[in-house]
């Protein structure tokens, strides 16, 4: 009987022994659901983004990859909430021009974190172009309407955009150039912009093609110029705001996958070799292109961060000559 108490003994210290070495040892990353954060609303380009890319990645790396949106304070609740995340490539951020080359220069007295130490980026994903539009009643029929019909109502007007965030500051240096006078009603997110343009409770705003195209096809939202270099395939008609006598105005919406700081080299090596395997697929590509947001992928970790340190340095400038800020 005690022999066999002992041998029992010594077999359950082996089982607890060998659970204590897998644990220690996991498999090859992924062995476990990855989680892609969304600082921003569901329905926004970089929410439709995140989602293709993750069904994406599901496939090519052969584990769950699923989104979570944390939203807030102009995406900093979400992208703060990655950066101070456990560094092992278990959670990610999709995060965007805005909350990862505006906010750490136009909130910086309210961040907890320093987005260009605190979060690397691994590839660049989407660059979504923008459209400005308004709903389907309101009166200016083009672009040169748009602007006189404004001017002569200083102050009676609104837009809709995130506090701080690219379409912001486009308006705002919009309305400097074009002699306007507009008031921001801060937006709640790509949802509820869009419900307010059409409703005609918000007059006009700057918003991603990916979310408005086929608003603006269907007659329910009005297009004026897109804020783009080039002139849209989808709007061939439609102006710049550049050719339009608006120079410096208009930002594509860049969307990037970015890990907190001190994640693994190994592990930032693996996600960006199966992002560019991923996006370059056919069927990949042509579900971002049938949701209007164009497939970027960088050639490097390295190049995707001297890509937003560099966009980061161009909105300081933009941020300082505009003397945007918030207490």
């Amino acid at each position: 009987m005690l022999s066999n108490r002992i041998k029992f003994t010594v077999v359950l210290s082996a089982i607890f022994f060998l659970g204590s070495v897998a644990q220690a040892q996991p498999g090859p990353y992924p062995n476990k659901p990855v989680k892609i954060v969304v600082p921003l609303g569901a329905g926004g380009g970089t929410d439709i983004a995140a989602r293709l890319l993750a069904a994406a990645l599901t496939e090519t790396l052969g584990q769950s990859f699923y989104i979570e949106n944390k939203t807030g304070a102009a995406g900093n609740i979400g992208m703060t909430y990655v950066a101070q995340s456990a560094a092992d490539g278990y959670t990610l951020l999709m995060g965007n021009v805005s909350t990862n080359a505006i906010n750490e220069t136009v909130f910086a007295k309210q961040l907890k974190i320093i987005p260009s130490e605190d979060l690397v980026p691994i590839s660049m994903v989407a660059s979504i172009p923008n459209l400005l539009v308004s709903g389907p009643n309101f009166p200016p029929n083009d672009l040169k309407e748009l602007i006189a019909y404004t001017k002569q109502r200083p102050g009676q007007l609104n837009f809709s955009s995130p506090l701080g965030g690219y379409s912001h500051l486009d308006m705002l240096d919009f309305n400097r150039q074009a002699g306007m006078s507009m008031v921001n009603i801060p937006s709640k997110g790509a949802g509820s912009s869009q419900t307010s343009i059409i409703s005609g409770e918000i007059h006009f705003s700057i918003l991603n093609a990916a979310t408005v195209t086929e608003h603006v096809k269907s007659g329910r939202m009005k297009a004026y110029a897109t804020t783009s270099a080039n002139r849209l395939a989808a709007f061939p008609n439609l102006p710049t705001l550049v050719e339009s006598g608006y120079p410096g105005i208009g930002s594509d919406n860049w969307n990037a996958i970015f890990a907190p700081a001190k994640t693994p080299r190994p592990v930032i090596d693996i996600l960006f070799a199966a992002i560019i395997k991923s996006i370059q697929q056919p069927k990949v590509k042509e579900s971002f292109t049938k949701a209007n947001l164009p497939a970027v992928t960088s050639k490097s970790p390295e190049e995707a961060l001297n890509f937003v340190r560099t966009d980061s340095l161009r909105w300081k400038r933009i941020i300082k000559e505009n003397n945007i800020s918030f207490e």
